[in-house]
């Protein structure tokens, strides 16, 4: 997939989906933000953690820059740090996508995973793909805990990002 419109486009929904997303667990008391849950990551703060961890991560990669990161360990435990750290991460994303070109999102990426110790060459594309799949696949593990605790979200579909109504009917 090389239309350079997808990857800004989905840097501008993750960002909204954080920023509406974080709005709701900013109203959480922090006990039970981080209260254990069943979920792969344990908490709502450990699950809003794992997301900038694996954002961080995949764009450390892409930009060739040291990642000193662990997966079993929280980047950030005190929310508006982690909030703060996100908002910055977020613009970063935008940023990037906004300076990608097709040459080298259809150029062979190689890699080392930290998580599986194996080496990897996959197409760029695949893994930017990825990155944004990655951000959906969490978010959804984080909604259903938002849900079960009866907070309402909103709608989370592509199509009502509200600006997208100026950018397609002119």
């Amino acid at each position: 997939m090389l239309d350079l419109n997808y990857y800004r486009l989905m840097a501008e929904y993750n960002q909204w989906m954080n920023q509406r997303l974080y709005n709701i667990c900013a109203t959480i008391p922090d006990p039970e933000r981080k209260q254990e849950r069943g979920a792969f990551f344990k908490s709502i703060h450990g699950t809003l953690d794992h997301l900038l961890y694996g954002d961080r991560a995949w764009m450390c990669r892409f930009l060739n820059q040291p990642f000193s990161g662990n997966i079993q360990e929280l980047l950030y435990s005190d929310f508006e740090d982690l909030r703060q750290e996100r908002e910055k991460t977020d613009r970063q994303l935008i940023e990037w996508t906004n300076q990608l070109s097709t040459e080298w999102l259809a150029a062979p990426f190689n890699y080392q995973s930290k998580v599986y110790q194996k080496n990897r060459v996959l197409p760029a594309w695949m893994l930017v793909v990825h990155l944004f799949n990655h951000q959906t696949h969490h978010r959804g593990q984080l909604t259903a805990l938002l849900s079960q605790l009866g907070y309402d979200y909103g709608v989370t579909d592509l199509p009502w990002m509200p600006y997208l109504d100026e950018v397609f009917n002119h």
